[in-house]
């Protein structure tokens, strides 16, 4: 493993490697997580995590451009605070055990948290205090490739042996942090919620410096137009994916594999796409958030 990943990570990754790939994954409160990186006694922590109304929150369901947006808000914060950004990505909420949270507990504000979890699963006091939480999806059909490979290149989650059998289990909502229909369907509820912003991978995509524009004002930070313009050149998919070997190691190609919009076609069978059409359908049409992710545009 690349020495470049923080000690405490590095561990976990060669003790994974041991690991036969049933014990990978365990259940909690009916979802799926991984067994090294969230442990029992970090989920059971985590609910009494005291949030605070000045908290920087970004969700999303995994392989939906998380680690993209964990790296362009710390730039928009360092940017907006004036200070040295600092290269570290924070880990996942999951991933802190309860000395991390005390040590949380003590950091000045913001603070900048991240999670893949479920709505209904995050620390209730995100929702008393009214912490802002920026949300990002992707279509179906691009995070189901992504989060196969995903899968497939990380040692702390079991490697599934064929597209087929991964297809199946992300059907069934038989993949960490659950079903991504039911994150989706959870997330339409709150489309209205004045402190939650949604955002879709696409979008980004598509301009980059629109997107910060509203993440920054979304979160009352001020940026000039030269700040949005560098962070932006700085964070296109393949300055990241460049950045990573400093940033993840080893890992670096694994969060950041192609980024692309359409990879799926090079995956699904016609009969899979066909079957997800129609469970986006059942699910999603007509709601905003389906049409938010623009499905007959990218997964047709």
């Amino acid at each position: 493993m690349s020495s470049s990943l923080p000690p405490h990570i590095q561990s976990k990754m060669e003790r994974a490697l041991t690991m036969k790939d049933e014990d990978k994954l365990y259940r909690y409160n009916g979802v799926l997580y991984p067994t090294i990186m969230s442990p029992l006694e970090n989920l059971q922590a985590l609910e009494n995590l005291e949030a605070r109304p000045e908290d920087v929150m970004l969700v999303a369901y995994p392989k939906c451009g998380f680690n993209w947006m964990v790296a362009v808000l710390r730039k928009i914060m360092a940017a907006a605070s004036g200070k040295k950004e600092e290269s570290v990505m924070p880990p996942l909420m999951e991933f802190y055990g309860p000395e991390m949270l005390q040590r949380l507990d003590r950091a000045p504000s913001p603070r900048f948290l991240g999670t893949h979890m479920h709505p209904d699963n995050i620390p209730a006091s995100f929702g008393d205090k009214k912490t802002k939480m920026l949300v990002i999806f992707r279509n179906p059909k691009d995070t189901a490739v992504s989060f196969y490979h995903f899968s497939n290149n990380n040692p702390v989650l079991p490697t599934c042996e064929s597209w087929d059998k991964f297809y199946t289990e992300f059907m069934s909502g038989e993949v960490p942090w659950g079903s991504y229909f039911d994150h989706a369907l959870a997330w339409e509820k709150r489309m209205d919620d004045p402190n939650v912003m949604i955002v879709t991978f696409e979008e980004l995509k598509e301009d980059l410096c629109e997107g910060i524009r509203q993440i920054s004002k979304f979160f009352d930070f001020s940026l000039t137009d030269e700040d949005v313009q560098t962070i932006a050149q700085e964070s296109t998919f393949n300055a990241m994916k460049e950045s990573s070997k400093h940033s993840h190691g080893q890992l670096g190609k694994v969060f950041f594999r192609k980024g692309e919009v359409g990879d799926w076609k090079n995956h699904f069978s016609e009969t899979q796409s066909k079957e997800m059409d129609a469970e986006f359908e059942k699910r999603l049409a007509g709601t905003k958030l389906g049409a938010k992710l623009k499905y007959d545009l990218y997964c047709k």
